[in-house]
């Protein structure tokens, strides 16, 4: 079957676009201020996950892992992008900073702000996102996080995803993609 020319020229606008993104930003802040900002953010972003659904917290508490990132900036106008820096925990326990880039393509407008999760419930799972082999192609399927979401987690591939905490407004039908980094403290 032949390949269309918008099957070739998506995939490299994507992989242009994530290029850009992950250029201008590096996984672990640059300054030890902002390192541990960024750890009192993840950890207060946990606490109120924790408290706006209680039944995350046993979820956590079982997880193989989990990355945080208390602040996810996103923002479109035809061609879109993501950015956030997190904290990956395993066993409870930071590990390493992590961040996230999106790029997408499509009918999109608007920005907004939102706290992410990643639960890890495998092993692999999480030894993939470590080595930077884990990215969610077209739109990751988020779970906003309210009552009794962490109790209806549904994991693909090992990984459930929570937000919380949206703030603006974001038109979007568009396609792309999450990719992930980590670097051990």
């Amino acid at each position: 079957m032949p390949v269309s020319s918008r099957q070739r020229i998506l995939p490299a606008c994507l992989m242009l676009l994530s290029a850009l993104l992950l250029s201008a930003c590096a996984t672990a802040p640059g300054s030890d201020r902002e390192r541990e900002s960024l750890r009192a953010k993840a950890d207060q972003a946990l606490q109120t996950a924790r408290y706006t659904d209680s039944t995350l917290a046993p979820l956590l508490d079982s997880a193989k892992g989990y990355a945080v990132y208390p602040s996810v900036g996103k923002g479109g106008a035809g061609v879109g992008g993501a950015y956030g820096r997190g904290i990956l925990y395993e066993n409870g326990v930071a590990t390493g900073y992590t961040d996230l880039s999106q790029a997408t393509i499509g009918f999109q407008l608007g920005g907004q702000k939102y706290t992410e999760i990643l639960v890890f419930n495998r092993q692999q799972a999480l030894d993939r996102f470590k080595f930077d082999e884990l990215t969610f192609t077209s739109q990751a399927t988020a779970v906003a996080l309210k009552s009794g979401a962490g109790a209806n987690a549904k994991f693909k591939n090992g990984v459930a995803v929570f937000t919380l905490g949206e703030q603006g407004l974001m038109l979007e039908a568009a396609i792309g993609g999450q990719n992930f980094s980590y670097q051990p403290f």
